[in-house]
């Protein structure tokens, strides 16, 4: 564990932050031995070396320059300078007229002589957030659902002994806690966020790590601290804040975050929905005490597809383990994010555009880039009696598979081969399914697996679960009196988690935006299109213009199919995919 011990008079603030794709760890403890203060006295600064290329340093100069109604993505990519792979280092004043005895990679001296009473603090300085990839999160549960215990006053992590324990004091801080869970709100609110709630497990979390770093002096982020039993196991992105005051104002906490452009893109990440605060008093002061912050703050984000039991809508609660509620979206297994070359595979990517001809042919267009699109390919047979397909990977081998609805009622499967063609179908649904109105996506934020929607003709729209190869009977009500007679499942707003397109009679599209749990949004149902009566497929599409864009394909009338990017977040005017299209049918 790298750790930042506090020298300067002013707030050290750090964050960290489990967000795709950069992944990222600090580097262990130097194993050159620590000069002497004497010897380097005449110096005027010293230095904190950076991590590897995937870090970013911010030193919290940034502005929240962002205004309202702005669309928001995840915070992936902070508008921050990343380290310098060679170990740059970012100078700190020394105001003290001290030398800074330079430790290793990331450490800060604490040989620093208290200053006279009437002199003012400098600005604070800040270490770089860390990052980490999807597959953390997915290795939470890749054992059994497993998770660390959470650690005991006798673990190392925690241990304070022979430290400065006597040094906190155990004042109230109720209002500091809801005055910063307010503010981050309040903040969020004006980009048009939903709250992040809140949870008392995650709250005594973030407590306890308060506690250790203000009796320890020392300002430093634990490890992988979403691996904590109390952590909930996330399945959306982990993030943690840590800020040092010379005050009780608890709100000025979240000023600096904000003004900090990696610490205010974790404020403002819309995956997370669940927080915990800690906040930690000592008798320290500036004058005399320059290593013991007179306030210690940290705020845990995680993100969740299904609210963990005892979520509340703000600070309280118990802190005792609460029992997950079982859900239709939890995975039997988890899934690690798929591989495979697919050079040889019948669909070779997702932005590729399936048909059926009047023959029952199979037809792939692959993907070329930029709106192009290869000629076309006969990669399969025997589908003249479908009503609809599908193009997924069911089975999340990195392969992609046909989903088919049949005439009879039936649903069959058609898994992909690496090597090409499909291998013989197999049945999911035995019958009753002709007059379901189907879509097909990744619903549920917590499992990796594609599920299947569908809507019955009493306006009941169901969610059914991935069971494999097995019948597709378990399900759950998710909305009813919706009027539709098309679906489609993309990520229309951006915020990591797919909605669902629902195309009316009379040509408009309303909007149920998804949380990753079970049930939409519970909103009005924003109308997202008009005009769109003669569209009879609706594809999902990825990659199409660009490395992870995001866009439609829609099958009209006049033999025509049109492309509409979704990648700002909103569908662009449309343009026409050249190609002979009549008399084939736009698989979805």
């Amino acid at each position: 564990m790298r750790k930042i011990s506090a020298r300067t008079l002013a707030a050290m603030i750090c964050a960290l932050a489990l967000i795709t794709p950069a992944a990222g760890q600090l580097g262990g403890p130097s194993s050159s031995p620590k000069p002497d203060v004497s010897a380097v006295a005449d110096q005027q600064a010293q230095s904190v070396a950076l991590g590897p290329p995937s870090f970013v340093y911010d030193a919290g100069l940034g502005t929240a320059d962002d205004t309202p109604g702005q669309r928001l993505a995840p915070a992936v990519d902070p508008a921050v300078r990343e380290g310098d792979p060679g170990g740059t280092t970012a100078a700190l004043v020394n105001t003290s007229g001290t030398a800074g005895a330079g430790g290793g990679a990331g450490t800060l001296s604490t040989n620093t002589p208290p200053l006279p009473a009437g002199d003012s603090p400098p600005e604070p300085a800040s270490v770089p957030p860390l990052s980490a990839t999807d597959a953390d999160l997915a290795a939470l549960t890749q054992a059994g659902l497993q998770t660390r215990p959470a650690p005991t006053a006798g673990t190392e992590a925690l241990r304070t002994e022979s430290l400065t324990t006597q040094a906190l004091v155990r004042d109230d801080a109720s209002s500091q806690i809801l005055a910063v869970f307010k503010a981050i709100n309040s903040y969020r609110a004006s980009f048009g966020l939903p709250a992040v709630k809140y949870h008392a497990t995650v709250a005594a979390m973030a407590q306890e790590w308060s506690d250790s770093i203000a009796a320890r002096e020392v300002i430093e982020h634990r490890s992988s601290f979403w691996t904590d039993s109390r952590a909930l196991s996330p399945t959306n992105g982990a993030g943690e804040v840590i800020a040092v005051r010379w005050d009780r104002d608890a709100a000025q906490l979240v000023e600096w975050w904000k003004g900090s452009p990696a610490h205010n893109a974790i404020l403002k990440d819309p995956r997370f929905n669940v927080m915990g605060i800690g906040i930690t008093f000592t008798d320290g002061n500036w004058q005399t005490t320059p290593n013991r912050y007179t306030m210690w703050g940290v705020v845990d984000f995680f993100g969740y597809g299904t609210l963990p039991a005892g979520t509340t809508s703000s600070p309280g609660g118990s802190t005792e383990m609460p029992v997950q509620p079982a859900s239709v979206c939890d995975p039997l297994v988890r899934h690690m994010p798929p591989s495979a070359d697919l050079a040889a595979a019948a669909i070779k990517g997702p932005g590729d555009l399936v048909s059926v001809n009047s023959s029952g042919e199979l037809i792939n267009r692959p993907s070329l880039g930029n709106r192009q699109y290869g000629a076309q390919q006969v990669v399969g047979t025997g589908f003249g009696s479908a009503k609809e397909l599908f193009v997924t990977d069911w089975d999340r081998d990195g392969v992609f598979d046909i989903l088919v609805q049949w005439t009879d009622g039936r649903v069959t499967l058609h898994a992909g081969s690496v090597g090409g063609g499909f291998l013989p179908g197999v049945t999911l649904g035995q019958s009753g399914w002709a007059g379901m109105t189907l879509a097909v996506g990744g619903w549920c934020a917590n499992n990796r697996l594609p599920q299947l929607v569908a809507l019955d003709t009493s306006g009941n729209l169901w969610l059914y679960p991935n069971r494999g190869k097995a019948d597709l009977v378990q399900r759950t009500l998710m909305a009813s009196g919706v009027s539709a007679n098309r679906l489609a499942m993309a990520d229309y707003d951006g915020d990591g988690f797919q909605d669902l397109l629902a195309r009316q009679s009379d040509g408009y599209v309303r909007l149920f935006r998804g949380s990753g749990a079970p049930a939409p949004r519970a909103e009005t149902r924003a109308v997202v299109a008009s005009g769109w009566s003669d569209v009879t497929a609706i594809r999902p599409l990825r990659d199409v213009t660009g490395l992870n864009s995001t866009g439609l394909a829609l099958r009209r009338a006049g033999d025509v199919v049109q492309y509409w990017d979704l990648s700002t977040g909103a569908l662009t005017s449309p343009s026409s995919i050249p190609g002979t299209w009549a008399g084939q049918r736009l698989a979805q």
